[in-house]
């Protein structure tokens, strides 16, 4: 019986080394979370802290900005169709509003 013929353009050994990449870049992704995790914890737990500035965080913990950012770019859809659903129990008054908001954004 012959045998499947491999990918021409994908041998085991790149299939190897891409998921080993992959992998070592997702042990990077851990890495940079648990010390940004490790940062906010430190700084909530301060008992000097009087009132939480979240501002101060973003700036001051190398990479949850751009974190931040992109948590909520990827949860966009979701938070679209949140607000479809509850469209359509709002009252033609806050409909209006809503629309007269967007109009002055774009």
């Amino acid at each position: 019986m012959p045998r499947k013929a491999e990918k021409p353009d994908e041998t085991e050994a790149e299939t190897l080394q891409t998921k080993e990449h992959q992998h070592n870049s997702d042990q990077d992704d851990i890495e940079q979370l648990n010390r940004m995790l490790g940062e906010v914890l430190t700084y909530l737990s301060d008992d000097e802290v009087e009132e939480i500035d979240i501002e101060y965080l973003l700036k001051n913990t190398e990479g949850l900005r751009e974190w931040w950012d992109g948590f909520r770019e990827r949860n966009r859809k979701s938070i679209e169709k949140e607000i479809m659903k509850s469209l359509g129990s709002l009252p033609i008054k806050e409909l209006e509003s809503i629309r007269e908001q967007i109009k002055a954004k774009t």
